[in-house]
């Protein structure tokens, strides 16, 4: 696959990851907890055949050394690192934390998903290295 068309089926994933999301936010809206949502997203992806791994072991390295004990939420048909929220206001760390999962485990993109925005639009972010 060359890198382009890669960049493209990525790009196109997370539209109906996106699309997903939207879909739960706009049946339960905010305030539940995160694990509600996470199971929801899974499902609803799920329904539009898109296969999702959930709490996925990843292993950060630090000067050779290998440190476990961090999960990925969600990692999209192999290709997507997804980031569930569901706090009142987006935060910068959880871009930072998105970009440590990328690079831990080799994937190029992810999106930070806060389903406690009033508008979850307000609560999207791609992230991608």
């Amino acid at each position: 696959m060359t890198e382009i068309h890669h960049e493209n089926v990525q790009d196109r994933l997370t539209e109906r990851i996106i699309g997903a999301a939207i879909e739960v936010h706009r049946h339960f809206g905010p305030g539940l907890l995160e694990k509600v949502y996470e199971e929801a997203l899974v499902h609803e992806l799920a329904l539009r055949g898109v296969q999702t791994e959930v709490q996925v072991p990843v292993a950060i390295r630090y000067k050779g050394c290998s440190i476990t004990g961090q999960r990925i939420d969600l990692i999209v048909d192999k290709f997507v690192v997804v980031e569930v929220k569901a706090v009142e206001r987006m935060k910068d760390i959880f871009v930072s934390q998105t970009l440590t999962y990328l690079r831990a485990s080799g994937l190029t993109r992810g999106l930070v998903i806060n389903f406690g925005q009033e508008r979850l639009k307000d609560g999207l972010r791609r992230v991608a290295i």
